[in-house]
């Protein structure tokens, strides 16, 4: 199986290539090192967590010019449909086979940035390479279901605390997750975010059976 790119551009943002496609999560660009616009995002899906603006970001932006289709929730894939985007509604506990491999719409406690509407995860197979973007959420005890339901190599969670898990739930969470990987995200963005990468990565390879990728910001790593 050929691998996949998985880049990191800053906070929640990341995109993840194979075959000639792309996917790209949580699209906030501000501030990110390489100095990356809309205009330099190409994109075939996006997925969106939720309506807050660390996340929403520059989404309806990036569709409009690359002709991408977001994929969120009802209440979000209705303001990108007002915004003149392509779109694709699911919801919490949903999956549909999209061209490039299956999606589940996942639970995440947080809040929804959105009128009537909820925060949520992904779990994603993009053309074999399967992964698990947990959005801004807190640790809660039915991501043990999560593997059992669609089981993934990697889980890209949030590390920063204050708004989301810090370092020390994300580690239940990936003892919950049986991942082989995390890559961890959402943090040092800005001062109430600031977290210890580092030492979070030896804890969690110390405690569980799961591996830490350390991807800084606008860095590029292989993922199977």
């Amino acid at each position: 199986m050929s691998t996949a790119k998985f880049h990191y551009i800053n906070h929640a943002c990341c995109v993840v290539a194979k075959n000639n496609a792309a996917i790209v999560f949580d699209p906030y660009l501000d501030g990110n090192p390489q100095g990356l616009t809309a205009k330099d995002i190409k994109a075939d899906y996006i997925f969106i967590s939720h309506g807050h603006f660390d996340h929403l970001g520059s989404a309806f932006e990036i569709a409009k010019h690359c002709g991408a289709t977001i994929i969120s929730t009802a209440e979000i894939a209705a303001l990108a449909t007002e915004a003149g985007c392509q779109a694709h509604a699911m919801h919490i506990g949903g999956t549909y086979k999209f061209p490039f491999g299956k999606v589940r719409v996942t639970p995440a406690f947080h809040g929804a940035g959105v009128p009537g509407g909820h925060a949520c995860g992904f779990v994603v197979d993009f053309y074999g390479t399967k992964l698990y973007f947990a959005g801004d959420t807190a640790l809660f005890g039915d991501m043990r279901l999560l593997p059992r339901l669609d089981p993934f190599d990697y889980a890209v969670l949030p590390i920063g605390g204050n708004s989301t898990m810090g370092p020390q739930d994300a580690i239940i969470a990936c003892e919950f997750l049986q991942a082989k990987y995390v890559i961890p995200i959402h943090y040092n963005t800005w001062p109430m975010l600031a977290q210890d990468v580092y030492a979070f990565k030896a804890e969690v390879e110390s405690k569980t059976n799961c591996k830490a990728l350390v991807v800084k910001q606008g860095e590029t790593i292989d993922i199977e």
